[in-house]
């Protein structure tokens, strides 16, 4: 044992990037969606820079076989955290190579659909990667992945980089997959499930590929509505190649979080596609530009460590909101600035966080990284930033970067005060208004929201004449959704003549801030408001026909019968709203059990979670509560998308707080999965 203490001990005073340098990755794979398990067979090629005996990899609960240096079996250890090679490895390039298997307790999802069909995809941002595939958590180890992947023919197979070849024997495909250029370890990916594509090429013949499921043709248009003039403009506008051979987009169900910007190849929930009328209020222009850009501010050059994560994220923000400019124009450009700006003000009042600190918030690194990039355009200008910009991506590509890299390409352009910039922009939680708003008064919409946002605490008596001025005129949207803000606590007969001038905008997010903000409607406004009915918002259908509905009693069967056959967005929002509704109005339907299971199905597993969410709140709500309904609910506690199990822990610590409610959880524990009846177990026992 005294020879792997040695070992154990030789690297706590070094990194293992000083002593050896991983070149490139092959690894061929099968996956078994009923045991949720991945297998395979791993060949690394690497260089050892000095002598070293112990060489580790990242592997997170993984068993190992076949374990060789040059085709000679060596000595290892695993503990299952890592795979540590014992072996006196000497300077010069070696080959590693054996077999894995593993079962994944997370950044590898199988996710069970109708049909006993399935979507298997990964995440592995942050350390998460070594849980499916043996790799690097370190940021800076950077290698070339090639993955190759054999599954059931019927379905497609996406991985990073090019498709090089794709064999089929018997009923398995293998497709065999192609990076040239390195990369971190938390952008390798794969996806599996059924879809169907359509292939572009951008301005500069790159190929761009835009997944979708079969049921979900006629909303393609919608959702990459942007796509290909996002891509064609973040290229121009940052002054460099795509640096990568291919650009995929690809939804997946129950994803974690909007997007992912894995090399190559972006996965995004399946919330963001949208027919034409959910396309007003839940769009991927953002997210598509925001992941893009991150194949630049994150892929290419990668930030060395987390206090840098600014360098990713604030700049993918900010040149995701550079494209939607492109798109929607300066007004909206300013009104977003305009908007972070309000929500980083009111957030350092708590937040005691900075910038460049790596326990930083997301708004923090996001939203004030961004801002910071857009103070630092404005300082320098446009012709500057774009060369700083060009050469630090260039002098950099490939490699791993700090706040300092950025700074000094800077310095070669500009006599800017970077180190008083830092100050105030990445080291201070202040967030500086003054220089803010001299930049945001640049534009007259903005100029304009200034000034009705300073009327907030003004008499309605006395600004009334101002707000209605600024209903009536052809300002942008942000600021008469403003006016109508300012309304909220206003006695009606006061503000009626504004509603009706917000109402006549015939704006969706004017009229949408309205029918928020009004939840108590007058009866001589109840007409006006029925209108929203027809709004082309999910959005703005859903919180209008609640609203009509607890109003108006004597309406109610005239709201359902307008809206039965409504579905909303892919989440089935209005579906759902409307089926609780109707189990809610007395007499409204002869066949209530249909409905009931109707809604109670909507929150089974068949469903995305944000769908089961939509159904078990409303099903709560109006209390349509039996034991199906309390056994889905356990369900979502085991979901593997954080927010959807802690929605279900939550709600059930409310319910048990009713003894009816606690004797019901106890009665159905005995049929519950052994994973569910561990969590109930937990909550009941708190």
């Amino acid at each position: 044992m005294k020879y792997i203490f040695l070992f154990f001990t030789s690297f706590l005073f070094a990194q293992q990037t000083k002593y050896v340098d991983f070149k490139s990755v092959s690894g061929q794979l099968s996956l078994n969606p009923k045991g949720k398990t991945i297998s395979g067979t791993v060949d690394f090629q690497f260089e050892v820079l000095q002598d070293i005996d112990t060489i580790s990899l990242d592997a997170k609960n993984m068993e190992f076989s076949n374990v060789k240096i040059d085709e000679k079996e060596i000595m290892f250890i695993n503990t299952n955290k890592e795979l540590k090679l014992i072996f006196p490895f000497k300077k010069g390039q070696n080959h590693l190579t054996f077999s894995y298997t593993a079962k994944p307790k997370q950044a590898l999802y199988f996710v069970d659909m109708e049909n006993d069909e399935v979507q298997i995809w990964t995440q592995g941002q942050g350390r998460y990667t070594s849980n499916w595939f043996p790799s690097f958590d370190d940021v800076n180890e950077k290698l070339i992945f090639n993955l190759g992947i054999s599954y059931d023919a019927t379905y497609q197979v996406v991985a990073n980089g090019i498709l090089k070849e794709k064999t089929t024997k018997g009923n398995l495909n293998h497709w065999q997959f192609q990076m040239e250029k390195p990369m971190s370890s938390y952008l390798l990916m794969m996806a599996i499930g059924k879809f169907d594509k359509k292939e572009f090429k951008s301005k500069s013949k790159i190929p761009l590929e835009y997944f979708f499921e079969p049921k979900d043709a006629d909303r393609f248009e919608p959702t990459y509505r942007y796509s290909k003039r996002i891509f064609d403009f973040l290229e121009k506008e940052i002054g460099v190649k795509y640096p990568w051979k291919i650009n995929r987009q690809i939804p997946v169900r129950d994803f974690l979080y909007a997007g992912m910007e894995n090399t190559t190849s972006t996965l995004f929930a399946t919330r963001y596609v949208v027919d034409s009328t959910g396309f007003c209020d839940r769009n991927y222009t953002n997210v598509d530009a925001h992941e893009l850009a991150h194949h630049w501010f994150g892929d290419l050059i990668t930030a060395e460590s987390s206090t840098h994560h600014w360098l990713q994220e604030g700049f993918a923000t900010y040149f995701a909101l550079l494209a939607e400019k492109d798109i929607y124009g300066e007004d909206y450009f300013y009104s977003k600035l305009y908007d972070t700006a309000q929500q980083i003000k009111f957030a350092s009042r708590t937040d005691t966080i900075p910038v460049l600190n790596p326990k930083a918030s997301s708004l923090t690194f996001y939203e004030k990284g961004a801002w910071a990039l857009f103070v630092l355009h404005e300082s320098i200008g446009d012709k500057a930033f774009k060369k700083a910009i060009k050469n630090y991506l260039n002098k950099y590509a490939y490699q791993t970067v700090n706040t300092q890299n950025f700074f000094d390409e800077i310095k070669k352009v500009s006599d800017f005060d970077v180190e008083n910039f830092q100050k105030t922009w990445l080291e201070s939680t202040a967030f500086d208004t003054p220089r803010a708003n001299a930049l945001l008064s640049k534009n007259k919409t903005i100029e304009k929201r200034l000034e009705i946002d300073k009327l907030k605490k003004t008499p309605l008596a006395e600004k009334e004449a101002i707000l209605k001025k600024t209903l009536e005129s052809d300002v942008y949207e942000s600021v008469k959704a403003a006016v109508v803000d300012q309304l909220e606590n206003e006695k009606y007969e006061d503000k009626k003549a504004l509603l009706l001038l917000a109402m006549q905008t015939n704006n969706i997010s004017v009229r949408q801030n309205l029918a928020s903000s009004l939840t108590k409607i007058p009866e001589d406004f109840r007409t006006n408001y029925e209108t929203l009915l027809d709004d082309k918002s999910y959005q703005t259908q859903e919180i209008a026909l609640y609203w009509l509905w607890r109003n108006f009693p004597d309406h109610r069967t005239a709201y359902l019968d307008k809206s039965k056959n409504w579905i909303g967005f892919n989440d089935f929002n209005l579906k759902t709203l409307w089926l609780s509704l109707a189990l809610s109005t007395p007499n409204y339907s002869s066949d209530q059990d249909s409905l009931v299971n109707e809604l109670i199905a909507f929150s089974s597993t068949k469903y995305e979670a944000t769908t089961r969410q939509n159904a078990l709140e409303k099903l709560i709500a109006f209390k349509i509560i039996n034991d199906q309904v309390l056994s889905n609910l356990v369900g979502a506690t085991t979901h593997h998308m954080w927010q959807f199990s802690k929605f279900g822990r939550d709600t059930i610590r409310l319910l048990l707080k009713n003894p009816e409610m606690r004797a019901s959880f106890n009665r159905i524990l005995p049929n519950l999965t052994p994973d569910e009846q561990f969590q109930l177990n937990r909550l009941l026992k708190e």
